[in-house]
């Protein structure tokens, strides 16, 4: 894939896994588990219910099913930048899986990294776990044997337990996530909560951030490049992204810049790189 499709799969509107798109990973099974996710009514059902304690009760951003949707599809833009950057990943070759089932373990973590908040929205990766046990005993019987089922669960439930900061990733797989969890920054994430007039910080952060665009780096393998429309969003890129960088297993592999993008010579801030 060139580095323009690559750029324009990220941009507003679009930010989509493309199936039928050349790869740099095996994408069979991948593609059939993504059309499983998308017509499996719980998985789907949790992905609205979890909004509830997070927007409805606390006044977060989104983490519903536009947010999962998001931090999935850059999870394997990622994920695919990262390969064809020759960087290796370990959670499945460590179970003795194949390399097909990397992407699948990416894939899932993503989808269900935030279920935990029908419980609570504090402390809710911990949370997601049993939830998610749940889901997964049930469906990954559908693409594999009981032994690679059992393998798959772990390395799936720890994707998900490290996409906070408390645990550290152990995998490769599961750095992705932590990061990708955080790349989801842009002002669309906060349209609820700032509609119904909350100016919290993560509120406001958002709203700051334009665009946020990932490609092939030129010294790493990847670049992800952020658009800011006044200094807010420096705290989305210096308090929340590079947080879940750090400690991530990814900090050599990827390259972070931010721009401020708004015209005019007032800027408090003009450029943060990580």
């Amino acid at each position: 894939m060139e580095d323009a499709e690559m750029e324009a799969q990220t941009e507003n509107g679009r930010r989509a896994y493309d199936p039928d798109a050349d790869h740099a990973f095996p994408d069979e099974k991948l593609n059939e588990v993504l059309e499983f996710i998308h017509n499996d009514e719980e998985i789907q059902a949790y992905l609205d219910a979890q909004n509830v304690n997070a927007v409805t009760r606390k006044g977060y951003n989104d983490h519903g099913r536009k947010h999962i949707e998001i931090v999935r599809n850059r999870a394997l833009l990622l994920y695919d930048l990262l390969k064809r950057g020759g960087v290796e990943f370990n959670g499945a070759a460590d179970e003795g899986l194949d390399e097909a089932d990397e992407s699948v373990i990416v894939a899932f973590a993503a989808t269900l990294h935030d279920i935990g908040h029908i419980v609570h929205r504090d402390d809710h990766s911990y949370y997601s776990i049993p939830l998610a046990s749940d889901i997964l005993d049930r469906v990954l019987p559908n693409f594999y044997d009981v032994e690679n089922t059992v393998r798959m669960k772990g390395e799936i439930l720890h994707a998900i337990l490290c996409h906070h900061t408390e645990e550290d990733p152990l995998t490769t797989e599961a750095g992705v996530i932590r990061v990708s969890d955080a790349l989801d920054m842009e002002h669309g994430r906060s349209r609820i909560p700032y509609e119904k007039g909350g100016r919290g910080i993560n509120t406001v952060s958002s709203q700051a951030i334009k665009k946020v665009s990932l490609r092939q780096g030129d010294t790493v393998p990847v670049l992800v490049e952020i658009e800011m429309l006044n200094a807010a969003g420096v705290y989305q890129v210096d308090n929340l992204l590079k947080a879940k960088l750090h400690g991530s297993g990814l900090e050599d592999d990827i390259r972070i810049v931010a721009l401020n993008v708004r015209e005019g010579s007032d800027h408090i801030v003009e450029r943060v790189e990580l």
